[in-house]
């Protein structure tokens, strides 16, 4: 890693910022609870501050001249370097190198943040390759006429340029399911508009990173029975008054010694509870009023977000499989059989996702706004192998391991004098010492495991949309009229 200087010496002739930055612009006036007391430094907090040294480092990772061309691209307007994040692909090309920044936040989180920093412009580049569609505003409902459009694509540029974290929310509370959508209780809906911009209440769940972000995107699922007010997407600063973040039971091991938890020790994605109170968004930051059918646009304008989706299982895929053989070498089990099937099952899941993202990009083609885009048919189907089988691919890893999962040991316990001989004479393994390949386990542990692990199992389900609706989608999306004709013609069927 290249040394970082002082970030005003950094952001000369760049739009970027360091990690040093970063955790100073955190340093504002947002109110976060934790455990039920209000933090006043996120970055100190136990529970967000780890998180946060790792979105920090992923910041300095932007000097470092092995992954420059990874992580940042030149702004196409002022010629400045800027993050990638915000890049807006227009072909095949562009889309892969877009794609890289993904294999690299994923390896660096090792799959553990679901929504890493450079997800939420997906969903920004979603409404931006719908442009046309959002130029127009419903004057029934809005005071002023908007144009959507411009204001998504000036939101771009501006994450462009400020090198923009921003966490990306949609679900509702989880709450009486069977009330119609506008007696809800927490439905976020428009309670006030003036010429200025539009007053929003209410509360969003799962939100993450939003605690360890700038901004929020937000938006309503659209439902049968939403009523127009609830029809808004729009983006607002995490400090903006009248927001309260109360932030979820936190699952990693901050503090941790890195030999005991070498995942846990690092944090976490914090997922918050937002609350909304009268909270005043200006024009500039809105992209939809009281209109259903932008609300509509929702699914389509989340097809880069699930590309990022499946990129990222495939990578952790492919961690699953560098770690399925480093188990077994290091208790010598390669040689039978029935072990090489369980690592090569592990082996034919990476390959079939990484052939879902690759089959994606080559198939994809232009949007009405002039963004390349992956093919959503193969991102649909990639994404249900991914969840369908991420269970099964977990107990490999697990069953591979044998007790040495159980039988795991601190490195205070290494190092106990009384008690640290007996561990390095007896567990041992196949060219490696006791204490190393310990150090396999409860890294595994992290992994698979622990809190952390559970947590990341659940929101893979969640985040990927559960399989049911996921197989719903492919049927409804997959046009099959083409290979009806084929087995039409090889069966000398003639009618219709």
């Amino acid at each position: 890693m290249t040394e970082i200087i002082e970030s005003e010496v950094i952001r000369t002739g760049t739009q970027l910022r360091s990690g040093s930055q970063y955790k100073k612009d955190l340093l504002d006036a947002r109110r976060v609870w934790v455990g039920g007391r209000q933090v006043d430094d996120v970055t100190q907090e136990p529970t967000l501050g780890p998180g946060i040294d790792l979105i920090a480092s992923m910041f300095d990772d932007q000097f470092d001249p092995d992954l420059v061309d990874v992580l940042t691209m030149e702004d196409p307007q002022t010629g400045e370097r800027c993050s990638r994040a915000w890049q807006i692909p227009t072909s095949h090309e562009e889309l892969v190198q877009r794609r890289r920044l993904i294999e690299y936040t994923s390896l660096r989180t090792a799959g553990t943040f679901g929504r890493p920093p450079d997800l939420a412009p997906l969903v920004a580049l979603g409404m931006y390759s719908r442009a046309p569609l959002f130029q127009r505003s419903p004057a029934a409902f809005s005071k002023s006429n908007h144009d959507f459009a411009a204001n998504i694509e000036r939101y771009i540029e501006h994450g462009r340029r400020t090198n923009l974290i921003a966490a990306e929310v949609l679900a509702d509370p989880q709450n009486d399911r069977s009330a119609p959508a506008g007696t809800a209780a927490g439905l976020l809906r428009i309670v006030g508009q003036t010429d200025d911009g539009i007053v929003v209440s209410g509360a969003k769940s799962v939100g993450t990173i939003a605690a360890q972000a700038d901004e929020i995107i937000f938006t309503n699922l659209l439902r049968p029975d939403l009523p127009p007010e609830g029809c808004v997407w729009a983006a607002t600063r995490v400090d903006a008054e009248g927001i309260k973040l109360i932030c979820r039971e936190g699952v990693s091991n901050p503090g941790a010694d890195p030999y005991d938890h070498p995942l846990g020790y690092k944090g976490e994605e914090a997922d918050q509870f937002i609350i909304f109170d009268n909270v005043f968004i200006p024009n500039e930051r809105v992209f939809n009023v009281g209109d259903t059918e932008l609300i509509k646009l929702y699914g389509a304008c989340s097809q880069w977000g699930h590309w990022h989706v499946l990129t990222r299982m495939w990578v952790k895929a492919e961690i699953f499989v560098g770690v399925a053989q480093l188990i077994t070498e290091s208790i010598g089990t390669t040689g039978i059989p029935q072990v090489r099937n369980m690592v090569t099952e592990v082996i034919a899941y990476a390959q079939t996702l990484k052939a879902f993202v690759l089959a994606a990009e080559s198939s994809g083609g232009m949007t009405p706004g002039g963004v390349y885009g992956p093919d959503i048919n193969f991102l649909t189907a990639g994404r249900l192998h991914s969840i369908d089988n991420y269970p099964r691919i977990i107990h490999i890893l697990q069953e591979l391991c044998g007790q040495g999962l159980v039988m795991r040991f601190p490195r205070a316990a290494f190092d106990n004098p009384e008690i640290g001989h007996y561990l390095e004479q007896l567990l041992p393994g196949h060219g490696v010492s006791a204490r190393e390949k310990v150090r396999l386990m409860n890294f595994v542990w992290d992994l698979t495991a622990s809190s952390l692990a559970g947590r990341t199992a659940i929101f893979e389900n969640v985040n990927s949309t559960p399989a049911p609706f996921i197989r719903e989608r492919l049927y409804a999306e997959f046009d099959r009229e083409r290979m009806v004709g084929m087995a039409r013609d090889l069966a000398g069927l003639d009618y219709e």
